[in-house]
């Protein structure tokens, strides 16, 4: 499945599940994207890396097309194993998408995924720095919750406060570009977060 191909699915499920915005083609282009910058920073110094690409971005660019809060996760995997048949790592692919968000991490720890270990971490921090933006946090819940600016903005800063803002303590990031990205966006989030809190 090329790119462009797994964008456009992302399109097609985000109506089909109602994902919203927070978690749809914008947020998959961003996943995406770090997960590029990842790959650019550990390539030298992991060559098994770059026959792993395209299983990388694949999961990077599908990884909430499953996610339990907009659809049945065993109804998403189904239809991406549908859709990914003849994706070599298609496996791989669903393994990574399946034990990489931050709740089944802090359940059960990282997945062992063998030779793909790395791949699985670099998709799983694109996440987590994707996840620095409060205005993605508080969509969500105008979104999901009905809530109003208000609401959701405290439900976003209280969620931070509690999760975000804890991922480097809790050692959440292993690669080197992720531990730097991260630092400069945990800033940037305590400093937006003041300006909204007023």
């Amino acid at each position: 499945m090329s790119i462009n191909t797994a964008f456009k699915l992302v399109i097609e499920l985000s109506r089909q599940f109602n994902i919203d915005e927070s978690h749809a083609l914008k947020h998959s282009m961003e996943v995406y994207g770090y997960a590029r910058k990842i790959v650019a920073s550990e390539l030298p110094g992991n060559s098994q890396l770059a026959s792993q690409t395209t299983v990388i971005y694949l999961a990077a660019i599908l990884h909430d097309m499953c996610d339990k809060k907009y659809t049945k996760a065993a109804d998403g995997v189904a239809i991406l194993r549908e859709r990914l048949a003849k994706e070599p790592g298609i496996e791989t692919i669903i393994q990574i998408i399946t034990t990489m968000s931050y709740s089944v991490v802090k359940k059960n720890g990282y997945a062992d995924l063998g030779e793909y270990q790395l791949a699985y971490h670099i998709v799983r921090e694109a996440d987590l720095l994707s996840a620095y933006d409060i205005d993605r946090c508080i969509m969500y819940s105008m979104y999901m919750r009905d809530a109003e600016y208000d609401e959701a903005l405290a439900i976003a800063c209280e969620l931070f406060d509690v999760r975000v803002l804890k991922y480097i303590g809790d050692g959440l990031f292993v690669t080197a570009f992720s531990k730097e990205e991260a630092a400069t966006l945990h800033a940037k989030a305590i400093t937006m977060m003041s300006i909204l809190r007023g």
